[in-house]
C-alpha cells in the first residue's frame, strides 16, 4: 500500500496533468506536437514557439504561458536551438499520467 507521501505526490502529478489538459488551446498544442512532421527528425525537433503561435492563433505571451503550464506538468519539453525554443511532447510522461489517472479512478 502506498504511503501518504506517495499518495500526495501522485495527487500533485494528477492535478498538474488535469490542469494542463483542461484548456482547449493546450490540448490543441499537444495535438499539434503529436502530429508534427512525418519524419523522425521532425518529431525529435518538434515545433518552435513561433510556429505554435501561428498555428493556434495566440500571442507570444499567451503561448509562453500555456507552454509553461505544459512544461510544469511534465508533458512537454523545450529546447533552445539558436534563437528559437523548440517544443516537443514527453510521451512517457503523458502515458504515465494517463495510467495514474486510470488507477485513481
Amino acid at each position: 500500500m502506498p504511503s501518504s507521501t506517495a499518495n500526495a505526490a501522485n495527487d500533485e502529478v494528477l492535478s498538474a496533468f488535469l490542469h494542463a489538459i483542461g484548456d482547449p488551446k493546450r490540448r490543441q498544442i499537444l495535438q499539434l506536437l503529436k502530429d508534427r512532421g512525418g519524419s523522425t527528425a521532425g518529431k525529435e525537433i518538434g515545433l518552435s514557439a513561433s510556429e505554435i503561435e501561428q498555428r493556434v492563433g495566440l500571442s507570444q505571451p499567451t503561448v509562453s504561458h500555456h507552454m509553461a503550464i505544459l512544461s510544469r506538468a511534465g508533458l512537454v519539453e523545450g529546447r533552445k536551438l539558436g534563437q528559437w525554443v523548440w517544443y516537443r511532447r514527453r510521451e512517457p510522461a503523458l502515458r504515465a499520467a494517463l495510467r495514474q489517472l486510470k488507477e485513481a479512478l
